[in-house]
């Protein structure tokens, strides 16, 4: 989910074509140590770490956007509360993200303008809209469960302030996908008119969430390097397969139908065979071209515009007390 598209820096070598320096480091990724931030690593390595933490980062703090406009009108108090603890977990995993993309050198404002400026992308999934309140049982249910299931690997990624932010993640995470499910049970267990609300934000939320884990592994091409160094654990088919594997039953369990003629399990291979996502829409809505993402940028860019006041008091306020340490 939140490597799509990300591309590693480097070719992915022989062991005859390392140098002494990246041969080492490969054993100590082969032997499972996790590297840390004041160790050596290829340039690639971090590099791509950058692509794909910061990316990550900011799909956590544009997700808060679809659902944030929903606090207000969530249909009780309790559920305006569960929302606003959601949305902000959200943010604080943005921030644990960052903070794990600085220790790399890079700075969460270099990481915001690349994200401003087209450099940098975030999740396919966050330029679609949310309708209607069972959209938001969809987005915890499917988008935060295709997020687990990326995530509980990147507990076990060979970064280590990457792997241990991961823990709390997957921890918050859990929460999100069943509050969503929650949602969607109320829905499919209410009235024939909740039931349909239920259906249809399945029908659009399914094949948007089929995307998240990446194009097929016949055209991601840059995966290979990435996973020799453990900065991604899984492909993009064995990902989207289990998460398929295990939400078809949980749909089935809700009285819910998949939007998908062609589902069917496959005795042989243990999984469901289904029909893949339209890539071209997926690749329309990278480029630019979704429903919303206008929309998420603009969001974006006001934000950080009518945000400069705050951050430019506390540079002065951080020089301030640096000054009078100094004087001391």
């Amino acid at each position: 989910m939140y490597a799509q598209m990300v591309k590693s820096t480097g070719n992915l070598k022989t062991r005859d074509e390392m140098s002494p320096e990246e041969a080492h480091f490969q054993d100590r990724i082969d032997a499972g140590e996790k590297i840390e931030p004041k160790d050596w690593m290829p340039e690639g390595y971090r590099k791509t770490l950058i692509r794909q933490i910061g990316q990550h980062a900011h799909s956590e703090i544009v997700g808060q956007l679809p659902e944030g406009n929903w606090i207000t009108r969530a249909p009780t108090l309790e559920r305006k509360a569960i929302l606003l603890a959601k949305v902000q977990d959200e943010a604080g995993h943005g921030l644990y993200l960052y903070c794990a993309a600085e220790t790399l050198g890079v700075s969460r404002d270099e990481l915001t303008e690349d994200l401003l400026s087209g450099r940098m992308k975030y999740s396919s999934i966050f330029n679609y809209p949310t309708l209607n309140w069972a959209d938001i049982g969809a987005v915890g249910w499917l988008v935060d469960g295709a997020a687990i299931m990326n995530q509980v690997p990147l507990q076990r990624t060979s970064f280590g302030p990457y792997s241990r932010a991961m823990i709390r993640i997957c921890k918050e995470e859990s929460f999100h996908q069943r509050q969503g499910y929650d949602i969607m049970m109320k829905m499919a267990q209410g009235s024939e008119a909740q039931k349909r609300m239920a259906q249809d934000a399945l029908n659009r939320v399914w094949y948007p969430a089929l995307m998240m884990f990446g194009p097929s592994d016949k055209d991601s091409v840059h995966s290979g390097q990435s996973m020799a160094w453990k900065i991604k654990i899984n492909t993009n088919d064995e990902l989207r397969q289990k998460f398929v594997d295990q939400t078809v039953p949980q749909a089935e369990f809700l009285g819910l139908t998949v939007p998908d003629e062609n589902l069917k399990w496959n005795e042989e291979k243990g999984g469901y065979d289904f029909s893949e996502p339209d890539w071209n829409e997926f690749f329309e809505v990278v480029r630019g071209n979704g429903p919303c993402n206008t929309d998420r940028i603009n969001a974006r860019i006001k934000a950080w515009e009518d945000g400069a006041w705050v951050r430019d008091g506390l540079m002065a306020h951080a020089q301030k007390k640096s000054s009078q340490v100094a004087a001391e």
